[in-house]
């Protein structure tokens, strides 16, 4: 319960300030139904679950422990990183999705994912899930090397958020610079000096192409005098010009 009312309070806040997001990833150990029946109110829930003797979910219309809905599902051949899902009531008529995927760590055969977005395909629940690794060394770094958890201490909510703004800048900074260092997409100013080797046309040569392209075509379809083309060339230059005199004054001008 205490979770609960520390959590659900932080996704509102994060949702009025209109942060987009579509999932709450959360770790087993924030993952039990009231906590997501709470939170799936305001967003969609991707979590770890543990399986435990004190985690029910409703399966035909009992509470059974993940291990006994394990055995029920019907399993992929193989080895299926997915063995199957299975959809499943958390209390109070509310429903989620059990993802099961193979484990090959401290011999535990399985894990289980949950999500409330009944919609989503196994596949997606278990690569969104993956995200989290990258936010878990976020965290790692920020409190082991930004000093996130022991450069300062304070109580109020506006010095907390101060102290964590400075930290997330921090860390902007460091990984802007790594991938300036280490990313082969931004090499320095490698793509501003490629770029300044490409001239764009100027309106002159532009119009020189189209109308030699145009007179080719001419003479290509009609049997026309030279003089006439160039007539109809000169003409047309000339229009263009009174056309764009009057800008270019403007803008000398200006």
């Amino acid at each position: 319960m205490k979770s609960t009312k520390l959590i659900v309070p932080m996704v509102k806040r994060a949702l009025n300030l209109l942060i987009p997001a579509k999932y709450l990833l959360m770790d087993s150990w924030f993952s039990f139904p009231a906590l997501v029946r709470s939170v799936m109110g305001h967003i969609h829930v991707i979590c770890m679950v543990k399986n435990t003797s004190k985690v029910f979910c409703e399966l035909e219309g009992q509470s059974l422990t993940l291990s006994k809905i394990y055995r029920m599902i019907r399993k992929r051949r193989g080895r299926a990183k997915i063995k199957g899902s299975m959809i499943v009531g958390i209390g109070e008529e509310k429903k989620a999705k059990l993802v099961f995927v193979r484990n090959r760590n401290n011999g535990v055969k399985w894990l289980v994912l949950l999500c409330t977005d009944l919609s989503l395909p196994d596949e997606d629940v278990v690569r969104i899930y993956g995200k989290r690794w990258d936010i878990e060394v976020f965290f790692k770094m920020a409190k082991h090397y930004l000093k996130l958890d022991s450069e300062t201490q304070v109580r109020d909510f506006d010095s907390i958020l101060a102290h964590s703004s400075i930290v997330m800048i921090r860390y902007i900074f460091l990984a802007v610079e790594q991938r300036f260092a280490s990313d082969d997409r931004t090499i320095g100013t490698l793509f501003l000096a490629t770029s300044d080797e490409i001239h764009d046309l100027s309106l002159t040569e532009a119009l020189v192409r189209i109308l030699s392209l145009v007179w080719n075509k001419v003479r290509e379809y009609y049997s026309t005098s030279e003089q006439l083309v160039l007539e109809i060339i000169e003409a047309t230059m000339k229009e263009a010009l009174a056309l764009i005199k009057p800008g270019f004054i403007a803008k000398c001008e200006s």
